[in-house]
């Protein structure tokens, strides 16, 4: 009798091939001139999830920020009775590939090299989402049907800030009833290291305007007249102190101080902060509170941070101008037991107290994220972790991340579900940047690694 894993081992090259059909399409979200591909994509994810037997496949059409509100692809198959349900959560769309001159093959061209795929989408997250399918598909071949009730929910506006989902994730409709969720958009802490992400950070990403005047000034003005771009420095300098310490009264009060039991494992991790600053950060120094450890800062402490500030004059020479208007795009991560709205209120009234006389300022809220936890103690994170730890023959390790997912807060702040956060992706894999890849030995065990934790899910029981 051919297992599932068997089947999964047996058709590596096939699932291999899908994959780099489905990386060939550029489904871009944020740029209109991709419209169409973004749909390709979704109606070629569709197609599989009916290939491999399941029903009610369908796409349903969002309200998103993206440039046309691109779809929700939705699929299950519900008939195991008795069974618990898992809702499989993964996004289709992809960063854009700029800058192109920097990748060594074509982004949308999947190439194969030095263990690895390289393709834009490669990891974050078509690869990882594709496990998924390869998982279940191997397991109806297997058993000739599923062990546990299934439900797919992918989206396509992931990467411009996934309010199409996290829209209808609110309104709790019935098709979304499930026990748990799997995601597949986290990292491994190591090479070959089973990794269960347990925590996320939320985050408010938000825009500063100060406004100096009607109209930019000769600068022959300056002494007498205000200038945005000062007054916006001193804006921001008011926020964090020198060591990094975030200022805003009242904003440290609901941090939640991790275990002692998840201190002490964060300290066994295969970690040099030596290393960590030259390979990941590349930066001379690692900064921030030193009150607390490496970890603590990236996982268990909230942060502020300045993306840009566009305005004023930047072009080539001179040009002697005060500007009128001046902008920053900042953002603050949020931990566990903090409040999205309640950070913003308090970061936009600190930012009202702090504006220096003769100018005004406006603080917009762009999107925001609420943080996660989810208990190690939870039943189906200790499946997951015993099925990780039986394909990679290493104990699983328990992490945290310092980016956030949103819908993994949606779901469970709606529904109810936790998350299983199974991710296989490695620290240099490039998200984000040129020459994204994604390792093929963990898209292979990525794949038997989450058949094996749904055979062992399958025999827990389902909520009431």
């Amino acid at each position: 009798m051919t297992t599932a894993i068997d089947f999964a081992r047996q058709h590596q090259q096939r699932f291999l091939d899908e994959l780099k059909t489905l990386l060939r399409i550029p489904s871009v979200s944020t740029d209109p001139a991709h419209r169409d591909h973004v749909r390709q994509a979704a109606t070629h994810i569709a197609g599989e999830l009916n290939r491999i037997g399941l029903e009610n496949v369908r796409l349903i059409e969002t309200a998103g920020t993206s440039p046309t509100g691109h779809p929700l692809v939705y699929a299950d198959w519900l008939h195991a009775p008795g069974a618990p349900t898992v809702l499989f959560y993964g996004h289709y769309d992809v960063q854009p590939p700029e800058p192109l001159d920097e990748w060594l093959s074509p982004p949308f061209e999947p190439t194969e090299r030095d263990g690895n795929l390289y393709a834009r989408g490669a990891v974050d997250d078509k690869g990882q989402m594709f496990m998924h399918l390869k998982a279940v598909e191997a397991l109806f071949v297997a058993h000739g049907k599923l062990p546990l009730n299934v439900r797919f929910l992918i989206e396509g506006e992931e990467e411009v800030g996934g309010e199409g989902i996290a829209a209808y994730v609110a309104t709790k409709p019935t098709n979304l009833a499930a026990d748990f969720a799997v995601v597949s958009d986290t990292s491994m802490f190591a090479p070959g290291l089973p990794t269960l992400c347990v925590g996320l950070r939320g985050m408010i990403y938000t825009e500063i305007e100060v406004r100096s005047a009607r109209t930019d000034l000769h600068s022959g003005y300056g002494g007498a007249a205000p200038n945005s771009f000062n007054a916006l420095a001193h804006i921001l300098a008011k926020i964090k102190d020198a060591s990094g310490r975030i200022l805003i009264p009242g904003i440290l009060d609901s941090v939640q101080t991790p275990a002692e039991d998840e201190l002490r494992s964060w300290q066994s991790l295969p970690f040099s902060e030596d290393e960590f600053r030259e390979t990941v950060l590349g930066s001379q120094a690692i900064v921030g509170d030193d009150r607390f450890t490496v970890f603590e800062r990236l996982w268990a402490q909230p942060t502020f941070d300045v993306h840009g500030m566009p305005g004023g004059f930047t072009g080539v020479g001179a040009k002697t101008v005060i500007p009128a208007k001046a902008t920053a795009k900042a953002s603050m991560r949020l931990v566990p037991n903090m409040s999205s709205a309640d950070t913003f209120a308090r970061f936009r009234d600190y930012i009202h107290q702090v504006c220096p006389p003769g100018v005004s300022v406006e603080v917009r809220l762009i999107h925001s994220a609420e943080p996660s936890l989810i208990p190690v103690d939870n039943p189906w994170i200790r499946a997951a972790a015993t099925a990780m730890t039986q394909v990679w023959g290493r104990e699983t390790v328990f992490v945290r991340t310092g980016g956030s997912i949103p819908i993994v807060g949606d779901l469970q702040r709606h529904l109810g579900l936790p998350c299983v956060m199974m991710g296989f992706g490695l620290a240099d894999d490039n998200l984000h940047a040129p020459n994204e890849k994604f390792c093929l030995r963990n898209f292979h065990l990525g794949i038997e690694s989450i058949l094996l934790f749904l055979e062992s899910a399958a025999a827990l029981r389902p909520a009431s």
